[in-house]
């Protein structure tokens, strides 16, 4: 079973290119283990559709399917420019102007922020996904800011900006994105992915107003500001406030600068794995495939190191959102998954895991060990929370993990945390034991190396008692 379960998990972005039952059917029948919706783009009315279609593919497939809402933030872009383009040379001056509705082909462009209330002199301002340099060099008035173009090129309508030097003062949950989180609650998304995040304090903002409207939706910490990454101690404090981390190289790189980003990523999965939480790593990882049928080399390499390095999840954005080739890209990106874990270990961490729990993070590195040791087929874990699914998720077991829960919103996020195959079945206490039966029967699961029984390790506890207290081995 080990050869063919896929570890990392794979996170794919649902947009124009896969607007159909039939096509996100199909992306998650080969492989997809959870599905993101941008809001910044679409309404309501689609997003329901959706939903629709994601929970109906994970029905027929009997996995759960995990639904991340990410959240727009203060994504800064500039407003509709005539005739969608303008040209600038080094030395020119514009002026961003909030209160402006339309331009006239001039030098004073829209643009959909208030810039002079959080901008200060002499900070950089890029444009054009980082195309475009610039410099502030005058607050003109309450609602526009004066910059000075340091190099040649060209602008188009609603391209975004990048302030990797300005203070928004935690004011990065926008009123669209207040109303984006009351529509998620009554859609029961089961992560929601914070924007632009800078310290830890916007973590426990968005956790107020999940639970204000009674969401238990898991957050992710969306690593992208220059803020976020400045100090190790700042870092470390969004991962743990977070329910898990998005490395998000594309902002990032514009923000911080491109070398940063390698380092920063596998800072970032180090201590997800050190604290028990969820990691993601996204922005380009295959896009190329946008376009071509195939990931280039780089891409590939790209996609591997995330797996070595022990990512939980890799993610496609433009790639399933808007690309020609969205199958292909998941089929490809499962093809390197699979082969990199069948051929490389994952790299170690320096510390052990330090999760919600000493007990569950004890329990889980003692459960890894054996199964290593006995040559284990499958980590069973019974879990009601998914605390322990997580912390033994932690430890990189290198065999595949089936959690069980009666939970159903456990199994929905469990589905995007590493080597975890999820399950809902009611409660009995041997209700993990009863499933991998069931598994082996339908030939889901089959023991190595041709054996005839299945060699089990149950991690398990009792609902009625408190947490996680049990190991077993069993022969199935």
């Amino acid at each position: 079973m080990s050869k063919l379960f896929k570890r990392t998990k794979i996170l794919a972005t649902i947009g124009p290119a896969v607007m159909s039952e039939e096509a996100v059917t199909e992306l998650i029948m080969a492989g997809v283990n959870g599905c993101r919706l941008n809001f910044s783009h679409g309404n309501y009315l689609e997003r329901d559709e959706q939903i629709a279609w994601i929970r109906g593919a994970a029905a027929k497939k009997g996995r759960s399917v995990s639904i991340l809402q990410d959240l727009q933030g203060p994504k800064i872009r500039l407003g509709e420019l005539k005739g969608n383009h303008l040209d600038l040379k080094s030395g020119d001056e514009l002026i961003l102007d909030s209160a402006l509705e339309t331009h006239n082909g001039g030098k004073t462009i829209p643009v959909q922020y208030n810039l002079a209330e959080k901008t200060k002199v002499g900070e950089p301002l890029f444009m054009f996904d980082g195309k475009i340099k610039s410099e502030v060099i005058e607050i003109v008035s309450k609602t526009a800011i004066k910059v000075k173009v340091l190099n040649d090129g060209f602008i188009m309508s609603k391209k975004g900006l990048n302030l990797p030097d300005t203070d928004f003062g935690g004011d990065i949950i926008t009123e669209k994105d207040m109303a984006d989180i009351e529509f998620g609650a009554s859609r029961d998304f089961d992560y929601v992915a914070l924007s632009f995040v800078q310290n830890a304090g916007d973590i426990d903002k968005l956790r107020q107003i999940l639970l204000s409207h009674g969401s238990s939706a898991q957050i992710i910490a969306k690593i992208e500001t220059k803020k976020a990454i400045e100090t190790d101690e700042t870092l470390e404090a969004i991962v743990e406030a977070s329910d898990g981390i998005m490395v998000a190289r594309g902002d990032m790189a514009v923000e911080a600068g491109a070398e940063v980003v390698p380092i920063i990523q596998r800072k970032l999965i180090a201590l997800c794995r050190k604290h028990s939480k969820l990691c993601i790593v996204a922005t380009q990882m295959m896009g190329s495939m946008v376009d071509n049928p195939e990931p280039s080399r780089a891409e590939v390499s790209d996609v591997a190191n995330a797996v070595i390095q022990g990512a939980d999840a890799v993610m496609l954005s433009d790639e399933t959102a808007n690309g020609k080739y969205p199958l292909e890209a998941v089929k490809e990106m499962k093809k390197v998954i699979l082969y990199t874990q069948n051929h490389s270990k994952i790299l170690p961490v320096e510390v052990d895991p330090t999760g919600v729990s000493m007990t569950y993070d004890a329990i889980s590195s003692a459960v890894a060990r054996l199964a290593e040791k006995i040559n284990a087929d499958v980590i069973i874990c019974q879990t009601a929370s998914g605390a322990t699914a997580a912390a033994m998720a932690a430890e990189r077991p290198n065999v595949p993990i089936i959690s069980v829960t009666p939970n159903s919103r456990v199994a929905s996020q469990l589905a995007l945390t590493y080597a975890n195959a999820a399950f809902v079945r009611p409660y009995s206490e041997d209700f993990g034991v009863d499933l991998a039966r069931e598994l082996k029967n339908s030939g889901y699961l089959k023991p190595n190396d041709d054996k005839e029984e299945l060699l089990a390790v149950v991690i398990s506890g009792d609902l009625r008692r408190r947490g996680t207290d049990t190991i077993k081995i069993r022969y199935i």
